[in-house]
């Protein structure tokens, strides 16, 4: 039966819409990926809390030591990430338990966190056969 309305034989105004959002809107949105930072990245490198602390380069990458009120955090990230090789990181309290994380990883070994709470802290940072150490910092 027909009723005299004339239907549309194409795609529909919220059809249209819906693609001119798609062709509009997502290529917007992946242009502020660099800016912002994607997951990944070398921003995202730390798993630390805290502010920075000592940052110690060596040949093959970096051992950073982060603070927090009661604890200190530690991290060894490699200067070339991809290839695996054995990294490393210990952090120890003065009078504690030593912490460590050793294993075969591509771009960083850690975080490990330790309780210092007005104690020092001697970190440790290895990749391959070269290593660097704080001696007793944050006292």
């Amino acid at each position: 039966m027909f009723d005299g309305t004339v239907r549309p034989t194409g795609p529909t105004v919220a059809r249209k819409r819906q693609l001119l959002v798609r062709l509009l809107v997502l290529p917007l949105l992946a242009g502020l990926v660099p800016l912002l930072g994607a997951p990944g990245t070398a921003q995202a490198a730390s798993a630390c809390t805290g502010r920075p602390a000592k940052t110690v380069g060596f040949s093959t990458g970096e051992l950073r030591v982060y603070k927090s009120r009661a604890h200190v955090c530690a991290v060894t990230v490699a200067k070339k990430p991809g290839k695996r090789r054995t990294m490393s990181v210990t952090l120890q309290p003065r009078g504690g338990r030593t912490v460590s994380d050793k294993g075969s990883y591509t771009k960083m070994a850690g975080p490990v966190t330790v309780n210092a709470l007005n104690r020092c802290v001697r970190a440790t940072g290895a990749i391959g056969r070269k290593s660097v150490s704080t001696g007793w910092i944050l006292c």
